[in-house]
């Protein structure tokens, strides 16, 4: 892969707004917990953590690690289930740039799912970067297409707005309503992958940022007060995903969402999964030097009760594999 390593990203003097602080020895995520030895830490079931954070890895074997420590993919999907995966495929660009989630974690995935005995595993997004004749062009250049199709899955539209039905939000408070893609509301298993980079209006994008692409009318949010929206839209428990897993071995650090070279990227060979959206939203705000709680709409979800973003609160499994 064709990207900067963190060391010679530093060097550059590359500027984030704010000064990059992370190094291979000290990111945050793989420093010792603060939490006092004492203290009850927040479980899944069967004392499983509730988040996991892999480093060192391939993308493929980084994911089969984290889901062995939260209880393998069997805990997620059962035998005969329908699936739905929702990567970020927005962008009319190659893997190498960031932008979107990386084929080796969609394709394998699907691949783990399908193992578990999964009837049908279908992976869409809402794409940006639309050619007028509609071809799935941003699924074919972002190497998706092909990863999930090779797996065994199905690739379907996301940008035909009869795939989409309203669903009410009773507790959102901006966001009251919207169109959200059929496939999130018939499926029994909802996975959520998204790509960690840089926003240039949310700060980051994450995994409740990447549930935007699951939604027919984008321009709401970005009218009607992005990081409320953002948050608003968890608010609804189906729309809630069975377990997120952010591709994290590569962000892109700035001129987010879509970027502009690969000089906008960063080799952090990391790879997150949770079910909790919130926690794995702050442990992604912590890997590119922001604090827990310092993204509005992670603060916001927290607040309501979607999650939670204190980090020191939860069993978290920290793995290297190097």
């Amino acid at each position: 892969m064709n990207t900067t390593t963190r060391r010679n990203f530093l060097k550059t003097g590359i500027a984030l707004g704010a000064a990059l602080t992370l190094r291979e020895a000290n990111n945050p995520l793989f420093a010792a917990p603060d939490t006092p030895a004492s203290t009850a830490l927040q479980t899944g079931p069967d004392g499983k953590p509730m988040l996991v954070a892999v480093r060192d890895g391939t993308r493929a074997s980084m994911l089969d690690r984290a889901l062995q420590a939260l209880g393998g993919i069997e805990r997620f999907v059962k035998k005969g289930q329908s699936v739905v995966i929702k990567p970020n495929v927005a962008w009319d660009v190659p893997p190498e740039r960031s932008a979107c989630t990386h084929p080796e974690v969609v394709g394998r995935l699907v691949e783990l799912c399908i193992k578990a005995g999964a009837k049908k595993v279908s992976v869409f997004d809402r794409t940006c970067d639309q050619p007028r004749d509609n071809s799935p062009r941003c699924y074919d250049t972002s190497g998706v297409r092909p990863a999930v199709l090779k797996a065994g899955g199905v690739m379907v539209s996301g940008n035909d707005e009869t795939l989409y039905r309203e669903v009410k939000l009773p507790r959102g408070v901006r966001l009251q309503d919207t169109k959200v893609h059929s496939l999130i509301l018939e499926s029994d298993v909802f996975i959520n992958v998204p790509v960690l980079k840089h926003h240039h209006g949310a700060t980051i994008t994450a995994a409740m940022k990447n549930l935007m692409g699951a939604i027919w009318d984008r321009r709401f949010y970005h009218s009607n007060d992005l990081h409320q929206c953002i948050a608003d839209f968890i608010s609804h428990p189906k729309l809630r995903p069975t377990l997120n897993i952010t591709d994290a071995y590569a962000p892109m650090v700035r001129n987010g969402p879509r970027g502009k070279s690969v000089e906008d990227v960063v080799e952090m060979k990391t790879l997150l999964a949770s079910t909790d959206i919130v926690a794995i939203d702050a442990a992604s705000a912590r890997m590119l030097d922001h604090a827990e709680d310092a993204i509005p709409h992670v603060r916001i979800a927290a607040a309501a009760g979607y999650g939670t973003c204190k980090l020191g609160t939860l069993k978290i499994e920290r793995i290297r594999m190097a």
